[in-house]
């Protein structure tokens, strides 16, 4: 699944035309975007759960994008790379945990290892525009697509970035959707 979930996100971005784009892609690869947990522990965290994640935000995205003026080539670029922040960011580890009998047993698990500790949706942003441009409404997009879940001074820039940009709240939503129903399921 890890090796289909690379191709199809690969073959995606390909179809990008900006300037750089392979750049973008050569750096994924070189990365473990592919095989990164989504999550520590919240959803996905699992080998290969950072792709599937991207993905599943892809494909609820261009569900609410139906009949809406948004072109293919920025649904591509925010869904899939929404996250790319979490690419060499965490680190396999054991911890002991109680299973249902009650016995604590060595598990793996992933913890943070932040190298670079830019902030999430920031972050994100800063690395693709290392190697394509965004528009403003894309920015906004990756930038906020937390939504809520910001600290409580940046929760006006939110509202405010809500009630401009209509993409930055379907890309929230579609991460939400991903996140609590896809992934729970």
């Amino acid at each position: 699944m890890i090796m289909e979930n690379k191709d199809i996100i690969i073959e995606m971005l390909k179809t990008v035309n900006r300037p750089g784009i392979k750049e973008l892609i050569s750096y994924l690869e070189n990365s473990d975007f592919f095989e990164a947990p989504a999550s520590s522990k919240y959803h996905l965290a699992e080998e290969g759960g950072l792709a599937k994640h991207s993905l599943n935000v892809y494909y609820n995205l261009i569900k609410l994008c139906v009949n809406l003026d948004i072109s293919n080539e920025t649904i591509i670029i925010i869904s899939l790379l929404h996250d790319i922040c979490k690419a060499n960011y965490y680190k396999k580890s054991v911890k002991n945990i109680q299973n249902k009998e009650g016995k604590w047993v060595p598990t793996q698990t992933y913890i943070l290892d932040d190298e670079l500790p830019l902030g999430h949706g920031e972050k994100s942003v800063m690395i693709i525009q290392k190697f394509i441009k965004l528009t403003d409404d894309e920015i906004m997009a990756i930038r906020w697509h937390m939504g809520g879940f910001v600290s409580k001074e940046e929760q006006m820039y939110v509202s405010k970035a809500f009630n401009k940009s209509g993409l930055t709240v379907l890309l929230h939503i579609a991460d939400l959707m991903a996140t609590y129903i896809d992934e729970r399921m």
